[in-house]
């Protein structure tokens, strides 16, 4: 709506889904995070437990392979014969081939949880975005908002689908690890860990670091997002006051944040290959150095010096791998608290436990001492009071910031009153319940909303069930039908985004067949035939007269001339109605009116 001060009260009942009288727990940290995620699992988690003993399973075959290694050596080294290389290859083989069926079957029922998961966690998000207060998109970049839908779940789609495997995968391999070092020489497993102490404070040094920047990564990844969107939908005024530098500029610095975050989350994150590839290194050194002098004094065997340096490049690539995949679900964690901000947003307020739905309404509106205020500023309407008939048209006059949309805004119930009542057919609409009044309401606006599909289905969306004949003969009542049969497809052209292809008007026209074809009981209009030529202003005036007629009707006016018919002017002024009448009584009244309307009349003698 047109009235710039339209917000909404900070006062919400608390989202359904964590029970009356609670507010849900914010995220704070790593852990509740990681709990969410897991409630997200609950369809999966049975096969997730399957899956965990297909990677144990994986696991233990790829340290059988090392320890038959190093027995194969050892046995043609004792017994040179073709048949015994050939029993230890084919053992090996089969080992080696379960151990890869293994790999592929985890990784393609990790997938399927995976998506599964991030399926519902989107759209329990959208849902709930749907039952969100007007004041939260207005406090919000689409752009932002579109980032956590897309971005920041597909990290966390990304991380679940890997990480979860490599994690588990790690840790039962350098269990199994240490455990078979252990066994086969104790002197040997004791020199390759001395290197752990090292990796363990390296590691501690460089994700202290990288947690802070993944999440400033992803923040600063959705703030450019929610920019670029925005310059995107306002490229028209960008050109015209020729602000592209300015754009430009402020990109860049947005980017250039991104940039810093990024570099630093990934430059921290890029030491642990390199670490772990050094002590990997130092610990094959240890090995071959210490395990030879073993050897030649007959401690050991060479299988086992053999099964050894294999083990040993086994112990440090998963704590390479845990390293990479902290970091991993580290990012996926700073997406997935983004994401459950936006879910643990109070939801629009619940409706009244008395509250009933209404399948007509007759049209008779009663503002009672009305006031209201945003969150805890001054108040923006005062005392508020007018009765309208059923079947009169309201027109709401004043300059911006007047009250004029709020008055809207609190007949539809998208803001609650703080003090007096509104009654519709003698009903506090407190006891109505939001869908049903709502349901009941038209509303065309300044600049129509139209939606990327058919011309049919745009029409079709003021009632989902009506016929293709209903939807035309509402087109036709609008004064729509002449263009839209024109059109290469007729009423099956695919409009584009916010019905760009087609003129402002033709825009108009089908905004208010829309709302014909609604059939709604309580009208509202906002400057519906502002910035629209002549001739289609004349067509939607009267698409506009057939759609008011019968109606209870409330207009939201700045040019005064569209409005001399109503039966009721109200005229705000600093969230007070300061005159109230018809067109001819206010200007006999010569006050507040009178001046606005002799000083339109004034700038059109003076543009003509």
């Amino acid at each position: 709506m047109s009235d710039k001060s339209a917000k909404v009260s900070g006062r919400h009942s608390p989202p359904r889904h964590h029970g009356i009288g609670t507010r849900p727990p914010k995220v704070e940290n790593f852990k509740d995070t990681l709990k969410r995620i897991w409630g997200y699992m609950a369809k999966q988690r049975r096969l997730f437990f399957f899956v965990i003993g297909i990677i144990m399973v994986s696991s233990l075959l790829s340290l059988l392979g090392p320890y038959l290694l190093g027995v194969a050596v050892d046995k043609v080294i004792a017994d040179p014969k073709t048949s015994t290389l050939l029993r230890m290859i084919a053992i090996l083989s089969g080992v080696y081939v379960c151990h890869s069926l293994s790999l592929w079957l985890q990784n393609y029922w990790m997938i399927g949880i995976a998506q599964n998961t991030v399926f519902d966690m989107r759209n329990h998000l959208f849902s709930h975005l749907q039952r969100l207060p007007v004041l939260f998109f207005q406090e919000r970049q689409f752009g932002e908002l579109m980032s956590r839908l897309t971005n920041d779940m597909e990290n966390v789609s990304r991380t679940l689908n890997t990480s979860v495997v490599q994690f588990t995968t790690s840790i039962v391999t350098i269990t199994g690890t240490i455990i078979m070092m252990v066994w086969l020489s104790p002197l040997l497993t004791l020199l390759t860990l001395t290197i752990v102490p090292v990796m363990y404070f390296g590691m501690k040094w460089i994700t202290k670091r990288t947690g802070k920047y993944f999440k400033d990564q992803q923040k600063d990844l959705g703030e450019m997002n929610g920019y670029i969107e925005e310059m995107f939908s306002g490229h028209l005024v960008v050109k015209m006051f020729s602000r592209e530098n300015k754009v430009i500029q402020e990109f860049e610095e947005k980017n250039n944040s991104l940039k810093h975050s990024s570099y630093w989350a990934q430059t921290y994150s890029g030491f642990i290959p390199k670490l772990m590839n050094m002590l990997n290194n130092v610990s094959f050194a240890i090995i071959v150095g210490a395990g030879g002098l073993l050897a030649l004094n007959g401690a050991i065997s060479i299988g086992v010096i053999v099964t050894f340096t294999t083990y040993s490049r086994q112990f440090t690539r998963p704590l390479n791998d845990l390293a990479n995949q902290f970091n991993m679900i580290l990012s996926a964690v700073a997406g997935a608290e983004r994401v459950f901000q936006i879910i643990d947003e109070a939801e629009e307020n619940a409706d009244e436990k008395e509250a009933d739905s209404i399948k007509q309404i007759n049209g008779n509106i009663t503002f009672d001492s009305v006031y209201f205020s945003y969150k805890d500023e001054e108040s923006t309407l005062k005392n508020i009071s007018f009765h309208a008939k059923q079947g009169d048209t309201v027109a709401l006059v004043g300059p911006t910031g007047a009250g004029k949309t709020t008055i809207i805004s609190l007949l539809s119930r998208f803001y609650e009153t703080n003090r007096g009542k509104i009654m519709i057919d003698g009903k506090d609409i407190k006891t109505i319940t939001r869908d049903s009044l709502r349901s009941q309401m038209g509303v065309v606006l300044q600049d129509a909303t139209l939606f990327h599909t058919t011309i049919r289905e745009n029409l079709r969306y003021g009632r989902l069930e009506a016929t293709d004949e209903e939807v035309e003969e509402a087109a036709k009542a609008a004064n729509a039908h002449g263009f839209i049969i024109k059109l290469p497809m007729g009423y099956d052209t695919v409009l584009d985004s916010d019905g760009k292809g087609i003129s402002h008007g033709q825009r108009q026209l089908i905004s208010i067949a829309r709302a014909m074809l609604a059939e709604p009981s309580l009208l509202i209009l906002d400057e519906a035939t502002s910035s629209i030529d002549t001739v289609t202003e004349m067509k939607i005036t009267d698409a506009l007269k057939t759609l008011m007629e019968g109606r209870t009707s409330f207009v939201i006016a700045h040019r005064l001339n569209t409005i001399r018919s109503a039966d009721q002017i109200l005229v705000l002024n600093h969230g007070e109605i300061i005159e109230q009448g018809n067109h001819d009584s206010l200007l006999e009244q010569g006050g507040f009116y009178a001046d606005l309307v002799r000083t339109q009349q004034n700038e059109t003698l003076d543009t003509g």
